[in-house]
């Protein structure tokens, strides 16, 4: 047995590649794209680490190309679920019992190999399976994979060095144990670094996960699990199964060792998970960890002294990159009447200049939304929008899915500070802009506060530092990520811990030890030197 403290390299953050015409990265993806669309791939479940196939098979198509078939998966059964957590049960001694040092290597490898030899491949099926480019898929599925794996290394031996105060004769001592049973990790499309990040900040604290990606994120979280097992992660510590929602609801939250879920997406499933959790919570051997990352209607506030340009760039980045399919883009904007001709005359000239195609053309900057539902949930918002006379339609309203999912940028105005789109998330290319009179700035303030049920990122621009720390402090309850002169979305691992409180989640911060805390139980254990061996205290003693 090793007879060492052992201290994991110092993580910074993997650093994001240009793509510049002619560089290497740029060569690299191109190869991969093509290998990609070369061939279509079958893709299997994998319980523990062995391919696992199913009567039924399903298309994947890609969002910008829907003619476009990248591969199909096998779609699980119930009895799939059942055979995934009793494979990771199975492991659960072992890879509990393994050094912590060990489960590290494991996913410090899978880090290296992201960044290296995987990488062309894991970026490439990210653009074609949900439609990012290359920018958007570099950021998430190579560098913040990379550094919730590298952070989350260091956060878990910062853990098991936090120990308490010990008096003399007496050792005190805290032991962090992975929960007693199994972890379902439920994650969703729209961030590959999410699909990485649920299953595996939990295995590495010793647990062992069943593991159900969204649907329309199959085609790179394939990737991910080839890269676990070519790092070494052993058989049914993390369990990859594609069944519906019901079938695998109805089997796990039915499961006595069910210990925990770790969630990304819809308020409204997290919320109906919630509930069957309690409806069942005699069933379980423990008190089962619940951590959620849920949805945002995101906002983006200026006052009168915000830099014009700055704002701009932030509205844009902030709503259309990713086709504002992420929990953080800005989805509502208020600025104020002194501003908003200067606003308005670069916002829609910018926005109208945006390039939208295929994210394989390395210059467009928005590709399209993931798919047929999500394309028609946001063409009725935004064909209801042109019907409305009280609304005007600043930039937008021509969309069409012949090719692929295309919604255009689309900037709504509104005289209604509670019309439907500035309440509703809409999880789409679509910003609700509301014009507001500068003298009612503080009312402002408390309408943002109180428009939607979430509290997930906003943002707020001033130069006038009074005006920033007054509007902070107001604000203190509206966003779990809050950004002064800058855009809503982008949190960085390491440097902005992520998570939402109100309807947005648990607010567990992924990328921070507070997310791996959920994961552990904590047992505390003392240990005295010199008894005491007689049971009467000195108080007692006679006068």
């Amino acid at each position: 047995m090793p007879n060492a403290i052992f201290n994991p390299k110092k993580p910074v953050n993997e650093p994001v590649k240009d793509y510049l015409p002619g560089s290497k990265e740029r060569e690299d993806l191109k190869a991969a794209l093509q290998k990609l669309k070369a061939s279509v791939v079958e893709i299997p479940m994998y319980i523990n680490n062995q391919e696992v196939k199913s009567s039924e098979k399903v298309n994947i198509y890609s969002p910008h190309n829907h003619s476009q078939l990248l591969g199909h998966y096998y779609m699980g059964e119930k009895k799939h679920v059942t055979m995934a957590i009793d494979a990771a049960l199975a492991a659960r001694k072992k890879w509990a019992d393994m050094p912590w040092e060990q489960r590290a290597s494991v996913f410090l490898k899978a880090a290296d190999l992201m960044t290296g030899k995987y990488r062309a491949k894991l970026n490439a099926a990210s653009i074609l399976g949900q439609g990012k480019t290359i920018h958007q898929s570099e950021i998430d599925s190579i560098c913040e994979s990379a550094d919730f794996l590298r952070f989350n290394v260091d956060y878990m031996s910062e853990i098991y060095k936090d120990q308490p105060e010990s008096p003399d004769g007496v050792w005190n001592r805290m032991e962090y144990r992975p929960l007693e049973g199994f972890i379902f990790a439920l994650t969703p499309f729209n961030f590959t670094s999410i699909a990485c990040n649920l299953p595996t900040s939990c295995a590495m604290m010793g647990n062992v996960v069943v593991w159900k990606p969204s649907n329309n994120q199959i085609y790179s979280a394939i990737v991910l699990m080839e890269i676990y097992m070519e790092a070494g992660l052993p058989e049914g510590v993390i369990n990859l199964i594609y069944p519906s929602g019901p079938d695998a609801a109805e089997v796990v939250f039915e499961h006595p060792d069910f210990a925990g879920i770790h969630f990304t997406g819809s308020t409204g499933v997290f919320q109906n998970i919630w509930q069957k959790i309690g409806n069942n919570i005699h069933k379980y051997k423990a008190y089962p960890r619940i951590v959620g990352e849920t949805g945002g209607k995101d906002f983006i506030m200026a006052h009168s002294s915000a830099n014009v340009d700055a704002l701009v760039t932030a509205i844009i980045r902030g709503a259309f990159e990713y086709q504002g399919q992420k929990c953080s883009a800005a989805s509502r904007a208020y600025v104020p009447a002194s501003l908003w001709p200067q606003v308005k005359e670069k916002l829609t000239q910018q926005v109208n200049d945006i390039k939208i195609g295929s994210p394989e053309d390395l210059g467009n900057f928005m590709g399209a939304v993931i798919d047929e539902k999500s394309f028609d949930k946001l063409n009725g918002y935004i064909n209801a929008a042109k019907a409305d006379p009280d609304v005007e339609l600043l930039t937008g309203g021509d969309n069409s899915k012949d090719v692929g999912y295309f919604i255009k940028p689309t900037i709504i105005k509104t005289n209604n500070p509670k019309y439907i789109t500035m309440c509703e998330e809409l999880f789409g290319p679509v910003l609700t802009l509301y014009v507001y009179g500068d003298n009612e700035f503080e009312a402002i303030l408390d309408l943002v506060d109180s428009t939607s049920i979430y509290a997930l990122t906003g943002s707020f621009f001033a130069d006038d530092r009074d005006i920033i720390n007054y509007a902070t402090k107001k604000l203190n309850q509206s966003a779990g990520n809050f950004y002064i002169n800058d855009k809503p979305t982008g949190a960085v691992v390491g440097q902005q811990p992520f998570g939402g409180a109100r309807g947005s989640g648990t607010n567990d911060k992924a990328g921070s030890k507070i997310n791996l805390m959920r994961w552990v139980s904590a047992r505390t254990i003392k240990e005295n030197f010199i008894p005491p061996i007689d049971y009467k205290y000195p108080f007692m003693k006679p006068e």
